[in-house]
């Protein structure tokens, strides 16, 4: 009875996550009310969640208790930690610390630099994706003592990842006309009157990238690479995707580091 009435308060408890995402995402609240309704479904020493930023290519913190330096890691390291390719597939609910191989924490500085200073034991980093497949952030757990098996907040915080994605994804912005007529601007100031996401595609083509190790350095599909260098191509007015890259050169474009 006790391991039920247990299961019933993380539910419940997930209930409230949800209510506070919600409320996040309406603007009504801030992100940080997430992660203390969190809490509630399972308790941590840190905690943070975090939005990816596509253009500057690093997440950005937006509620959390992680030390400064963890922080730090959090934000402009992590994604290119050996463990990130692991946890980023939409597919995977989660990745817990004690399932990763131990081979995968002894070569990733997360764990060695961050996580083992801390005294940290358990927890679990869940990429989270828009309704778009679109890598919008993630959810960072830790804690200093092992949970017990099994774990019925494993299969919560899974359920809550559409939710907590919309927390941490792009807030609402002016209305869709004053949208449309700032695009339209900001359309006429790029190079080829191209978007944010063609620029950086365009850059990766300059690279010599194929579409599948696009996608994985921008976090999207190859499929979505594919529309976008149609896109490019034909705003362009070019034949194919080595006449783009010698554009971009020309222009002076290049793929972030």
């Amino acid at each position: 009875m006790a391991a039920e009435r247990s299961r019933a308060d993380i539910l419940d408890a997930a209930v409230h996550v949800r209510e506070a995402a919600r409320s996040a995402t309406s603007g009504a609240a801030g992100v940080d009310t997430v992660l203390a309704a969190l809490s509630e479904v399972m308790e941590y020493d840190h905690a943070s969640l975090a939005r990816w930023d596509p253009l500057r290519r690093r997440h950005t913190t937006l509620a959390g208790s992680y030390p400064d330096d963890a922080t730090a890691y959090i934000e402009t390291r992590l994604h290119h930690d050996p463990v990130f390719p692991v946890l980023r597939s939409p597919a995977r609910g989660g990745l817990w610390l004690r399932d990763v191989p131990r081979q995968l924490l002894a070569a990733s500085p997360g764990f060695q630099e961050v996580l083992c200073p801390l005294g940290i034991e358990d927890g679990v980093a869940q990429c989270l994706f828009a309704a778009d497949g679109r890598y919008v952030g993630m959810l960072n757990v830790s804690t200093r003592r092992q949970r017990r098996a099994p774990d019925p907040a494993r299969a919560v915080v899974t359920l809550l990842t559409e939710a907590l994605a919309a927390a941490v994804g792009p807030r609402t912005g002016p209305p869709s006309e004053e949208i449309a007529a700032a695009d339209t601007a900001a359309d006429a100031r790029r190079p080829g009157g191209l978007s944010p996401r063609e620029l950086q595609v365009l850059a990766e083509l300059t690279a010599g990238r194929t579409n599948r190790e696009i996608a994985e350095r921008l976090y999207i599909t190859p499929r979505t690479v594919g529309t976008h260098i149609e896109h490019i191509l034909a705003k362009l007015d070019l034949p194919n995707r080595a006449a783009a890259a010698a554009r971009a050169a020309a222009w002076g474009i290049e793929p972030s580091r």
